[in-house]
């Protein structure tokens, strides 16, 4: 047995999504590997073609005060904006703010919820345990963190990890659409349901939205389970798998 293999295990992440031999091939896409299925998780049928709905509006003008510049800001200075935001209360509460990292110019974006309290110390997104499960799930689809820009709708952490309130969602809601305007990113992912409501603008719920492909702004939208809830849930490991393969099977489709 591996010690990578013996570290996940001692995490709690394992057994590993790994290659199932004689499996039917998916569409290619370089260097994506072929044929891989949860193995915590009976295989499941096909998913069936994503069914298109109507594009949504755009995250809505934040309620509180927020950044003044209209305009879409270089990188850099939206970096700094963030780092020094006071649009909210978290600013009281947190270490330090949490941009987002990974690829700035990569053809899938995700998005999260909150920061957690390792992300909060460390300033980056998924550092813990739901991290190292999301790079496991990436690496199943033959992609890595910086194959991906990731980054959450909560650029602070809440107090106690508890959920977002309408209004500090709004107060950031301008730094995720400036992120997603300069990243362009050919496929979104949203990773729980306060994401896929904050860039949805809709209250369904996540077992509901996750079954169809939404458009964001012209972007295929895709929506999953947050790994955090998948550790706390692994039952669910085999529906996220599907929602996988299909984020999988759109990147191939714009390769």
């Amino acid at each position: 047995m591996s010690r990578q293999h013996l570290l996940l295990r001692e995490l709690g992440l394992a057994p590993r999504w790994r290659l199932r031999h004689g499996a039917a091939p998916e569409p290619a896409l370089a260097p994506v590997a072929a044929n891989l299925v949860p193995t915590a998780a009976p295989v499941m049928p096909a998913v069936a073609a994503p069914v298109v709905v109507p594009a949504v509006a755009a995250v809505p003008a934040p309620a509180v005060v927020a950044p003044a510049a209209t305009a879409l800001p270089e990188w850099a200075t939206l970096q700094q904006q963030v780092a020094s935001c006071t649009a909210c209360g978290l600013c009281q509460t947190r270490t330090q703010a949490v941009f987002g990292k990974g690829n700035p110019r990569a053809r899938i974006m995700l998005v999260g919820e909150a920061p957690g309290a390792e992300e909060d110390k460390q300033g980056l997104p998924f550092v813990g345990k739901a991290g190292q499960l999301l790079d496991n799930m990436l690496a199943a689809i033959g992609l890595s963190q910086d194959d991906v820009f990731i980054a959450n709708v909560l650029k602070c952490r809440p107090p106690g990890n508890r959920n977002p309130a309408v209004d500090e969602m709004a107060a950031c809601a301008d730094y995720l659409r400036w992120q997603i305007a300069h990243v362009q990113p050919e496929v979104l992912v949203t990773l729980g349901r306060f994401a896929a409501h904050a860039l949805l603008q809709s209250d369904a719920a996540i077992g509901a939205l996750r079954r169809e492909t939404h458009q964001y702004q012209g972007i295929p939208l895709f929506v999953t389970f947050h790994p955090a809830y998948l550790l706390r849930s692994p039952g669910e490991k085999a529906k996220a798998w599907q929602d996988l393969l299909a984020i999988r099977r759109a990147l191939a489709k714009k390769a």
